[in-house]
């Protein structure tokens, strides 16, 4: 009876032993094949770090600082090299002749989007900013379009954002010179204008559900530049798996796209088509006549998509504004003089005074160059198998171009890491171009709402300097734009600061 009882353990043992075999002998052939099919695709790839099985070349990036570890490998293998996440390669495009020659010069062939888990679980992967091939070209024409009719560059929108500078004046000035946090009333006042163009209507500031969903849209913009934001479009099937914020912040999100749902519903109830009052009347109707990708799936993201995106960029972009002015008081009196001399105390100043105002512009170009909001494009993929630079970029390959490499690029700026408005003024104090100012991107990628975010910037800020001075709570020393540069990537930005009333301002 023992003897049986050992002979069966004994078997059992070795059926145990064999299976373990199999399942060892199994997962090592699996890597080994991932292993051999990522070593062919190095062959034709830009150069960069050797990637590990299963890991690929996370080692060598930081995620909480992921575009300056693409900056520093730059130097080692580079302008144009490849990292690998997981078994999959992304090629980085870094310093303005390598990310100008790609979305400029090959434009169409580096103009997909590459997908990311965490828009598809937002938008479904429709709308403007997502979508890819002929979907994609339709409803980005028909955003410009659209933009254009309803003023974007034009009187119309000028009117709106010098209305909307009145309730963020007024806003400000209830602070009474007080310390406080402008952040809100400027997400607020940005928000408006893109409610405007696509809702036809603006909020009070004071909006608890307008509030809500400008903090949302915070939230989501932290999340995604966050190492766990990261880890999820790394391995999203994963993470749906674990628990974590990520679940949270994602379906915080989608209140967004409800909003975003409840305002086409009521649209959809009050519709003149002959008579179209804004950006989702204009979708409807072409809806209405059947025309192709125009479906409510890409009504609901593509409105979202506006949204966010013209909300975020704008307000980021006047907040470091004003942290400038503090920080640097004698530009900020230099700007004011010119406003003065320009548009004097009585009237508001409007977009034909900002052909006047070389110096104004060009503290706000420098601003936007020196603070570099985004400073990654949003991940393109290639369109097809491309030649580039000697190297084979298979069709669908993920790429990033690092467009703080190009605002910073030392060959294009004479002092690039250095706050210096004089990168924007010619010899006779003049405003000049410069083909490295990036800060929408460049392409046929490149943000389809920029006329609407540079009429923003230089209306909102030269009617705020125009009425007020705005000095910092603290030394102004201890202003650090670039800690504050990471902590709004990392956490969104809040400081204190003192608006106080100039003298001879308008009432």
């Amino acid at each position: 009876m023992k003897t049986r009882y050992f002979s069966l353990l004994l078997r059992e043992g070795m059926d145990l032993a064999s299976t373990t075999t199999l399942i060892l002998c199994t997962i090592l052939g699996f890597i080994f094949l991932s292993w051999g099919k990522v070593h062919q695709k190095r062959r034709s790839l830009p150069p960069g770090p050797a990637p590990l099985p299963f890991f690929g070349t996370l080692r060598k990036i930081k995620p909480h600082a992921l575009y300056k570890t693409f900056v520093q490998l730059s130097k080692e293998y580079g302008p144009v090299f490849t990292v690998w996440m997981g078994t999959s390669p992304v090629v980085v495009l870094c310093g303005y002749d390598m990310v100008k020659d790609a979305l400029v010069n090959h434009g169409e062939e580096f103009s997909g989007r590459a997908f990311s888990a965490s828009n598809q679980k937002v938008t479904g992967g429709n709308g403007v900013i997502n979508s890819n091939g002929p979907e994609w070209q339709v409803l980005r024409r028909f955003a410009i379009t659209t933009l254009r009719n309803f003023g974007m560059g034009k009187r119309s929108m000028e009117e709106r954002v010098q209305e909307e500078a009145r309730h963020l004046l007024k806003a400000i000035k209830d602070t009474q010179g007080e310390a406080f946090d402008p952040m809100m009333s400027l997400q607020s006042a940005a928000a408006n204008m893109i409610c405007l163009v696509m809702f036809g209507e603006r909020f009070d500031y004071s909006d608890k559900a307008f509030l809500h969903i400008l903090h949302t849209i915070d939230q989501y913009f932290i999340f995604i530049r966050s190492f766990i934001g990261q880890l999820y479009n790394s391995i999203p099937k994963i993470m749906d798996f674990l628990p974590g914020p990520h679940h949270r912040i994602l379906e915080e999100t989608l209140s967004v796209r409800y909003f975003v749902q409840e305002k086409i519903d009521w649209h959809k109830k009050t519709i003149d088509y002959e008579s179209p009052r804004d950006y989702i009347d204009c979708f409807l109707a072409k809806k209405e006549k059947n025309e192709s990708w125009f479906t409510d799936e890409n009504l609901v993201a593509s409105t979202f998509d506006m949204f966010i995106a013209g909300t975020e960029t704008t307000t980021g972009s006047i907040q470091f504004s004003l942290l400038v002015m503090a920080k640097y008081p004698d530009v900020q009196e230099k700007v004011q003089q010119e406003i003065d001399h320009v548009v004097g105390p009585k009237r508001m100043p409007g977009i034909e005074d900002r052909v006047k105002m070389p110096y104004t512009n060009a503290v706000i170009l420098e601003i936007q160059r020196f603070v570099d909001i985004v400073p990654m494009a949003l991940p393109h993929s290639m369109t097809r198998d491309t030649e580039f630079h000697g190297y084979i970029i298979p069709k669908g390959t993920v790429v990033i171009p690092i467009l703080t490499s190009v605002m910073h690029d030392p060959k294009q700026w004479e002092t690039a890491d250095e706050f210096n408005p004089q990168h924007f003024l010619d010899e006779n104090g003049l405003l000049r171009n410069r083909a490295a100012f990036m800060p929408f991107s460049a392409g046929k990628r490149m943000c389809p709402g920029e006329g609407l975010a540079r009429m923003e910037i230089f209306l909102f800020l030269a009617v705020l300097l125009q009425n007020f001075t705005f000095q910092p709570v603290d030394d102004p020393a201890s202003l650090d734009l670039a800690v504050m540069r990471r902590e709004f990537r990392n956490k969104g930005l809040s400081f204190q600061l003192r608006a106080v009333t100039r003298q001879h301002a308008p009432a």
